[in-house]
Protein backbone atom coordinates (compact mmCIF):
# COMPACT_ATOMS: atom_id res chain seq x y z
CA UNK A 1 0.00 0.00 0.00
CA UNK A 2 1.25 3.11 -0.94
CA UNK A 3 1.44 6.10 1.48
CA UNK A 4 3.05 9.05 2.41
CA UNK A 5 3.85 10.96 5.57
CA UNK A 6 4.96 14.69 5.77
CA UNK A 7 6.36 16.01 8.58
CA UNK A 8 8.35 19.16 9.21
CA UNK A 9 5.76 21.98 9.16
CA UNK A 10 5.65 24.72 11.92
CA UNK A 11 5.58 28.23 12.52
CA UNK A 12 9.01 30.70 11.36
CA UNK A 13 10.10 33.88 11.35
CA UNK A 14 10.42 35.58 7.41
CA UNK A 15 13.85 35.10 6.86
CA UNK A 16 13.54 31.47 9.02
CA UNK A 17 14.23 27.61 7.28
CA UNK A 18 12.40 24.61 8.06
CA UNK A 19 13.05 21.45 6.43
CA UNK A 20 10.23 18.90 5.53
CA UNK A 21 10.30 15.45 5.45
CA UNK A 22 8.43 13.00 3.35
CA UNK A 23 8.15 9.12 4.46
CA UNK A 24 7.50 6.88 1.74
CA UNK A 25 5.88 3.54 2.61
CA UNK A 26 4.89 0.53 0.30
CA UNK A 27 6.91 1.40 -2.44
CA UNK A 28 10.76 2.46 -3.13
CA UNK A 29 11.67 5.63 -4.68
CA UNK A 30 14.05 4.13 -7.06
CA UNK A 31 10.86 4.03 -8.87
CA UNK A 32 8.62 6.84 -7.97
CA UNK A 33 8.98 10.20 -8.49
CA UNK A 34 8.29 12.77 -5.93
CA UNK A 35 6.62 16.30 -6.17
CA UNK A 36 6.41 18.83 -3.44
CA UNK A 37 2.61 20.94 -3.60
CA UNK A 38 1.17 23.87 -1.22
CA UNK A 39 -1.33 25.25 -0.87
CA UNK A 40 -2.39 28.35 0.69
CA UNK A 41 -6.09 29.75 2.15
CA UNK A 42 -8.11 30.58 -1.30
CA UNK A 43 -5.48 29.95 -3.54
CA UNK A 44 -5.39 26.71 -5.45
CA UNK A 45 -2.45 23.87 -5.36
CA UNK A 46 0.43 24.59 -6.82
CA UNK A 47 3.84 22.25 -7.60
CA UNK A 48 6.84 23.56 -5.51
CA UNK A 49 9.21 20.97 -6.78
CA UNK A 50 10.07 17.16 -8.04
CA UNK A 51 12.91 14.64 -8.13
CA UNK A 52 12.85 12.03 -10.64
CA UNK A 53 13.69 8.56 -9.90
CA UNK A 54 15.81 7.80 -12.49
CA UNK A 55 18.79 9.81 -11.41
CA UNK A 56 17.32 12.31 -8.74
CA UNK A 57 16.73 15.17 -11.38
CA UNK A 58 15.44 17.95 -9.53
CA UNK A 59 12.87 21.22 -10.38
CA UNK A 60 11.69 24.07 -8.85
CA UNK A 61 8.75 26.68 -9.33
CA UNK A 62 10.45 30.21 -10.38
CA UNK A 63 8.59 31.29 -7.09
CA UNK A 64 10.87 28.97 -4.71
CA UNK A 65 13.97 28.49 -7.44
CA UNK A 66 17.63 29.66 -5.33
CA UNK A 67 15.61 28.98 -2.20
CA UNK A 68 14.26 25.86 -1.25
CA UNK A 69 16.10 22.37 -2.38
CA UNK A 70 14.51 18.95 -2.51
CA UNK A 71 16.59 15.76 -1.71
CA UNK A 72 15.95 12.10 -1.03
CA UNK A 73 17.76 9.67 1.05
CA UNK A 74 16.99 6.31 -0.29
CA UNK A 75 18.13 4.07 2.44
CA UNK A 76 15.63 5.70 4.32
CA UNK A 77 12.92 5.95 1.24
CA UNK A 78 12.48 9.62 2.28
CA UNK A 79 12.68 12.63 0.64
CA UNK A 80 12.99 16.37 1.97
CA UNK A 81 12.37 19.70 1.28
CA UNK A 82 14.85 22.49 2.71
CA UNK A 83 13.24 25.67 2.57
CA UNK A 84 15.04 28.94 3.06
CA UNK A 85 14.67 32.71 2.92
CA UNK A 86 10.82 31.77 4.24
CA UNK A 87 8.76 34.68 2.93
CA UNK A 88 5.27 35.52 3.96
CA UNK A 89 3.49 33.88 0.65
CA UNK A 90 5.39 30.60 1.27
CA UNK A 91 2.75 29.95 4.07
CA UNK A 92 0.44 27.17 3.03
CA UNK A 93 -0.20 23.51 3.52
CA UNK A 94 2.27 21.35 1.79
CA UNK A 95 1.83 17.84 0.51
CA UNK A 96 4.18 15.20 -1.05
CA UNK A 97 2.83 13.40 -4.11
CA UNK A 98 3.85 10.44 -6.05
CA UNK A 99 4.09 8.57 -9.03
CA UNK A 100 5.17 5.62 -10.60
CA UNK A 101 8.22 6.49 -13.18
CA UNK A 102 11.82 7.54 -13.76
CA UNK A 103 10.54 10.96 -14.47
CA UNK A 104 8.61 14.17 -12.71
CA UNK A 105 6.50 17.43 -13.19
CA UNK A 106 4.99 20.08 -11.30
CA UNK A 107 1.90 18.75 -12.46
CA UNK A 108 -0.97 18.19 -10.17
CA UNK A 109 -2.64 15.67 -12.33
CA UNK A 110 0.60 13.92 -12.66
CA UNK A 111 0.42 12.48 -9.37
CA UNK A 112 -1.54 9.42 -8.33
CA UNK A 113 -0.87 9.44 -4.42
CA UNK A 114 -0.78 12.18 -1.76
CA UNK A 115 0.29 12.47 1.39
CA UNK A 116 -2.12 14.48 3.78
CA UNK A 117 -0.29 17.74 4.03
CA UNK A 118 1.68 19.72 6.85
CA UNK A 119 1.56 23.62 7.72
CA UNK A 120 3.78 25.94 6.86
CA UNK A 121 3.37 29.08 8.81
CA UNK A 122 5.53 32.36 7.99
CA UNK A 123 5.14 35.16 10.44
CA UNK A 124 6.81 37.56 13.01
Amino acid sequence: QVQLTESGGGLVQPGGSLRLSCAASGFTLDYYAIGWFRQAPGKEREGVSCISSSDGSTYYADSVKGRFTVSRDKAKNTVYLQMNSLKPEDAAVYYCATVYGPSCGLGIDEYDYWGQGTQVTVSS
